[in-house]
């Protein structure tokens, strides 16, 4: 066989065989297809997509690529969560501490920023000291002790995916139904967790503009998770807003610590809060309260436990950016729309995320909201706050912002979209 060939099979809106899809995954993982060669590949699938035969194959193949866990030694039962993807999604933080609290284990295998989207590592890695590369006998030690931990795959962990999603960040094709699905599912399976709660976000903000095509991304996962044998449920939510009043990553590691002391934006709290419950349902722990374990500071406690294992010192202050850049409301009334895509390119371009896969990223760069849709705002206070490094970036950030939000008259009647749209199983 040959890239060439099967290139040119996608390409003209045809199907792909078995033995086609478990040659090329193949062969990009050893290096034998280029970058180039599978960047063109993923385009024609982002154009033509895949049939459910051929989804289910890539993602077979793409665990075929590595190693499997096993987490079977452990007393607790395993659940885990997976995020198609947000701006000022930080649930991540929050959720997995307070999971474990509640009495299930967590083995959170987390990624970095994918466009104008964060990246839970990102964030975590703002943390001093805090490592994202475990060995799986350190993961598995950091999960038995604590009962959560928050790392990256490793390498012996669906490595073709691992190319292909640093692949996708840069070549515009991040946003195809099938690559999406095989790519989550492969490294949840892989994993090793006995259950699986996936987000999927829906929105401007998020990869999935539509109900529709996130139903079908959410139906599509949790058809591939059952037929492994994983537990697996989908719940649609929200992104045409951010979530929280930040982006960015040290910005929403210092907002995460809030929703843990008890605090933090209602919407963090309440989606923390309804994915902790779909987690310990799908893990058969039914008597547990997951907003007892945040109000009593329980969840805390397996939050600063689960960052010292990593290395990371929960006590320490978090990086600031060096420059800020105040936005003001032009002019007095009802902020009616706060559109996360805008503030999502706006944070990255200020350094919060990368253009290349291989670039760093700023550890205070980024967004605070003053304000959310349905507040009444005044004229000349403060709307946004930029942060970065580098000052000469808040002209480009600040493009992305013009059209980015609406304020209507004082006294607009505004009505707000629910945190969670729909419960796919």
């Amino acid at each position: 066989m040959d890239a060439i060939s099967v290139i040119r099979i996608k390409r003209d809106r045809g199907e792909l065989t078995p033995e086609q899809i478990d040659w090329v995954i193949d062969a990009y993982t050893r290096g034998e297809v280029a970058d180039e060669q599978m960047s063109a590949l993923a385009m024609a699938i982002l154009l033509n997509g895949m049939n459910r035969a051929e989804i289910a194959r890539w993602t077979a193949a793409m665990i075929a690529s590595g190693e499997r866990m096993d987490f079977s030694s452990l007393s607790r039962p395993t659940a885990d969560k997976h995020s198609t993807g947000g701006v000022g999604d930080k649930i991540t933080l929050p959720l997995a501490p307070l999971v474990a609290a509640c009495g299930a284990a967590v083995p959170q295998l987390s990624g970095r920023g994918l466009g104008h989207t964060g990246g839970t590592l990102d964030k975590l890695e703002s943390i001093p000291g805090w490592r994202a590369l475990l060995s799986n006998d350190e993961m598995l030690d950091v999960l038995d002790t604590t009962g959560a931990v928050i790392c990256a795959a490793g390498d012996g962990l669906a490595p073709a995916d691992k190319k292909l999603y640093a692949l996708r960040d840069v070549t515009g094709t991040v946003e195809a139904i099938p690559l999406i699905a095989s790519s989550i599912m492969s490294k949840k399976i892989a994993e090793g967790t006995g259950s699986l709660v996936l987000d999927v976000k829906v929105g401007s903000g998020a990869f999935m503009k539509t109900v529709e095509d996130a139903r079908e991304l959410a139906s599509t996962m949790v058809g591939l998770g059952t037929d492994h044998g994983v537990k697996t449920v989908a719940l649609l939510t929200d992104m045409a807003t951010p979530l929280g009043l930040t982006a960015g990553n040290a910005l929403e590691v210092r907002e995460s610590v809030e929703v843990l002391a008890g605090g933090g934006p209602a919407d963090v709290v309440e989606l923390t809060l309804a994915l902790a419950r779909e987690m310990l349902d799908a893990a058969g722990i039914k008597d547990a309260d997951p907003a007892k374990a945040l109000a009593d500071g329980s969840a805390m406690d397996v939050w600063r436990r689960m960052i010292a294992a990593q290395g990371g010192d929960p006590d320490a202050a978090l990086p600031v950016a060096r420059e800020q850049h105040v936005v003001t409301a032009p002019r007095s009334g009802v902020l009616t729309r706060l559109d996360a895509y805008g503030i999502g390119v706006a944070a990255w371009r200020l350094g919060a995320g990368r253009a290349r896969k291989e670039d760093p990223v700023q550890a205070g760069a980024g967004i605070e909201l003053h304000a959310k849709p349905g507040d009444t705002v005044a004229a000349g206070a403060p709307l946004l706050t930029l942060h970065t490094d580098t000052p000469e970036k808040f002209d480009y950030a600040l493009k992305s912002l013009d059209g980015a939000y609406d304020i209507a008259p004082a006294g607009t009647a505004y009505e707000a979209t629910p945190v969670v749209l729909e419960r796919i199983a």
